[in-house]
């Protein structure tokens, strides 16, 4: 396991208490611009755990992501997702890896709990740095700037997509679109320069969410099966899974 300065556990959210709350709250006040604190207790409440990064000096909320697990019937099969709500962590604390670790042992206990179900990872990428977690730790996932989504993916990430923003989302693009009325990233939180242009993914992000500034998310979906998971990522979470 990598050396860290933060301590990962993954909560309830209904055991989470008010301080507890209003800390998460905090953090994304000072990371979004927009953001409405009946608007974030509301999403906060409809997911099931918390995945809380305390440092390890004064015990104080440092990041934190939220989950829910979704079912929907796909091609007439019941199939999972696992969704990724808020996630944050401070400034100080960017490129420690106890937020992979604890989110890959959660992902890793969905697998072997139902492994006859399919299971997907349904992430909205608001950011480049939120996309870029995807070809550092998986194989698969979509949509990829060097391959077509199969159709099979495509019909999975449409149907959670719809189900969870019926309202927002666009299948001819693949975004959310909320039009500036949803929280988006301060300036200096993911910025991107002539320099991170020269990387394939980032190029992609920006080319499928023009207005990702504006607070526009790109739909992601990639297969949470333990060989999907590279070695890079296997490292992260730790050993002792096959």
């Amino acid at each position: 396991m990598f050396n860290s300065r933060l301590i990962g556990k993954v909560a309830s959210v209904h055991d989470l208490a008010s301080s507890e709350r209003s800390r998460m709250y905090d953090l994304m006040a000072e990371n979004y611009d927009g953001v409405k604190k009946e608007a974030f207790e509301k999403d906060l409440d409809e997911k099931d755990d918390v995945i809380l990064l305390r440092d390890n000096q004064n015990q104080q909320i440092q990041g934190f992501s939220t989950l829910m697990i979704l079912e929907e019937l796909v091609r007439g099969a019941t199939t999972r997702a696992l969704f990724s709500g808020d996630t944050i962590i401070d400034k100080e604390y960017w490129g420690d890896t106890q937020l992979e670790h604890h989110w890959g042992r959660y992902a890793f206990s969905l697998i072997d709990k139902n492994p006859e179900v399919p299971l997907f990872w349904f992430l909205m990428s608001k950011g480049y740095k939120t996309y870029k977690f995807l070809p550092v730790f998986f194989n698969e996932f979509y949509p990829r700037y060097d391959k077509p989504t199969p159709t099979y993916e495509q019909e999975v990430l449409d149907t959670f997509a719809r189900k969870k923003f019926p309202l927002n989302y666009d299948s001819k693009t693949g975004l959310v679109l909320f039009e500036g009325k949803k929280d988006r990233l301060k300036q200096g939180v993911a910025d991107i320069d002539e320099r991170r242009m020269k990387d394939p993914y980032v190029k992609y992000f920006i080319e499928r969410n023009p207005h990702w500034q504006q607070g526009d998310e790109l739909c992601c979906i990639m297969p949470l099966r333990k060989d999907n998971f590279n070695r890079m990522a296997l490292r992260v979470i730790g050993n002792n899974h096959n």
